[in-house]
């Protein structure tokens, strides 16, 4: 079985390391990296640390609006796809790399296979949930993280090719925290104690290319009282300085980290904020209260669980959520056993059979 996979960004980066892992012990695997991220801090060290071989292409896009980034990665991948003849095009998640991807293999009538299938925030106003609704609705294999994802889909009329697979991500976490413990030195470098700072990452258009919104959500982390360890994307960095922003002296501004320095960092912060995705997950994971500053997430099974709280960017919602920011009792298990990756590799071998 030959396998062509799309990645483009540091998400997708940590789900198709643990699913080539599997992957290519039976199978072949082209892959393909966009260069959506193409930063040394945001690309290569998460190449290194996981473990994933070179690319076989790097096309190199590199930031763009989302029209045209798309629009080249369109361009530059289907000669790929027509030399490689793939059996299968495995994409992730909810980037433009991901719509690119999927586009591309409809076209050329090459069956898609998509990880983190029927998420919704039911906001259409992210790119996000566009590509992650059209990606759905051309895939003919559809790897859920959990029933939610599954039930969103159905209501789609998207029935098809549905699985529940549980999230390659949890398999990434379980492969490697452990590594994180032992060679993250993070909490030394930075002079941190554990559970004694809080973590923050934000990145999303809705909260960085607003002027007004990014600033108030960095004066709300200078209201905190607390160390506020903020890892910052290249996206962020350029509009605070663009704005002249200056920062509280509680909050340390540090260049992205690598994976397994970013897992040390959650697990071991008393509380979480982000507008990311996937550190939802993670803080999750390592049983570490958070706080996201969207309006709504995907990931709504964290949230009915007690251990995300949603506040948007309203200032006494961050910090009221901040201080109240407690320990539920329970903590199921929300996205699988860790196995995800083995469960995705069986379905796309029975899925040409």
């Amino acid at each position: 079985m030959k396998i062509l996979t799309v990645v483009g960004a540091r998400p997708q980066f940590v789900k198709a390391a643990a699913v080539s892992r599997i992957l290519r012990e039976k199978h072949t695997e082209i892959l393909v990296h966009t260069g959506q991220h193409y930063d040394e801090r945001m690309s290569d060290v998460f190449f290194r640390e996981l473990g994933i071989p070179e690319p076989d292409y790097n096309l190199e896009v590199g930031s763009a609006g989302h029209s045209v980034q798309t629009g080249e990665m369109l361009i530059r991948l289907e000669p790929i796809f027509e030399k490689e003849k793939p059996d299968w095009v495995l994409v992730y998640g909810d980037t433009n790399s991901t719509l690119a991807g999927a586009l591309v293999a409809s076209k050329l009538h090459i069956p898609i296979a998509h990880v983190e299938a029927g998420l919704r925030s039911f906001n259409r106003e992210m790119p996000e949930e566009i590509n992650r609704v059209l990606t759905d609705h051309i895939s003919q294999l559809l790897f859920c993280p959990a029933q939610k994802a599954v039930d969103n889909l159905k209501l789609e009329g998207v029935t098809s090719g549905v699985h529940i697979v549980g999230d390659v991500m949890y398999d990434a976490v379980l492969r490697h925290s452990e590594a994180a413990e032992k060679k993250s030195t993070i909490l030394k470098s930075l002079e941190l104690t554990s559970k004694q700072y809080l973590l923050a990452t934000v990145h999303r258009a809705s909260n960085v290319d607003d002027t007004n919104t990014l600033l108030n959500i960095l004066d709300t982390f200078a209201m905190l009282g607390e160390t506020v360890v903020f890892p910052i994307h290249p996206r962020t960095r350029k509009a605070i300085q663009a704005a002249g922003f200056s920062l509280g002296g509680n909050i340390k501004l540090i260049d992205p980290v690598g994976y397994l320095d970013m897992l040390w960092l959650e697990k071991n912060s008393r509380l979480i904020l982000t507008d990311s995705g996937g550190v939802q997950k993670e803080a999750y994971w390592f049983g570490t209260p958070c706080v996201t500053l969207r309006e709504e997430t995907e990931w709504v099974e964290t949230v009915d669980a007690g251990w995300n709280v949603v506040v948007g960017t309203e200032r006494e919602r961050i910090l009221t959520a901040v201080q109240n920011g407690t320990l539920p009792i329970a903590h199921p298990n929300l996205f699988g056993a860790g196995d995800a990756s083995q469960k995705i590799v069986q379905l796309l071998e029975s899925g040409i059979k």
